[in-house]
């Protein structure tokens, strides 16, 4: 089984590569600047995605996780801040980076039996959290949700199922000190996730300790 992990270099994707590695599982982490074995790509140039896709060969990859993201708008103010520029590439990164990113590995997700996509998003995504403030992150990881539940449709014929899960509030760079859950708490979580995905369960938004979460 081949499994590839975008943004691998830190947070969640380092601590599922880790999970993988220690389960005896092949994995490919990648990230935009790459080190210590990590492949690169840079989720918002398609030429990049398209490089990754051609140096795995044609081989089939059965679980592709995109969690490459950003979030640049942390503590910006409604009266001065979210700038243009800051839209632009939140949203290159978190929404439009899944797509090319799917579509690059498209070929190798066809290419293997029970395929599956892991769209990592956020609990911030639903319209039942909205306790306001970080209004381009949000509205990036609701635009994920939102892809993914249609690649669901679409890729159903083909035999490729596609999650979208809230990875917790871990204690990462992105998450801060203060969140619940450590990242080998919350990659452990996600990993059971992906392995129970199915078609009989794609499209779904579920947590990382397995509760389906409202849209």
């Amino acid at each position: 089984m081949t499994i590839v992990i975008t943004g691998a270099n830190r947070g969640i994707g380092a601590a599922l590569l880790e999970g993988y590695a220690k389960a005896g599982r092949t994995a490919i982490g990648t990230a935009r600047n790459p080190k210590g074995g990590l492949a690169p790509l840079d989720v918002t140039d398609p030429a990049s995605a398209k490089a990754l896709a051609a140096s795995l060969g044609g081989a089939p990859v059965e679980v592709l996780v995109c969690n490459a993201g950003v979030y640049l708008d942390k503590g910006q103010s409604l009266e001065d801040g979210y700038a243009p520029r800051i839209w632009a590439d939140t949203f290159a990164a978190n929404v439009t980076g899944v797509f090319l990113t799917i579509q690059a590995l498209m070929p190798n997700l066809k290419a293997a039996e029970n395929a599956r996509i892991a769209i990592i998003s956020s609990q911030m995504a639903s319209d039942t959290k909205a306790s306001g403030g970080s209004y381009i992150y949000r509205a990036s990881k609701a635009a994920a949700l939102n892809l993914g539940r249609n690649l669901a449709t679409d890729l159903k014929k083909d035999g490729i199922a596609v999650g979208i899960y809230h990875p917790g509030w871990v204690k990462t760079e992105m998450g801060g000190a203060g969140a619940d859950i450590g990242t080998a708490e919350a990659a452990a979580g996600l990993i059971a996730r992906f392995d129970a995905l199915s078609l009989a369960t794609t499209g779904c938004f579920e947590t990382w300790d397995g509760r389906a979460h409202p849209f």
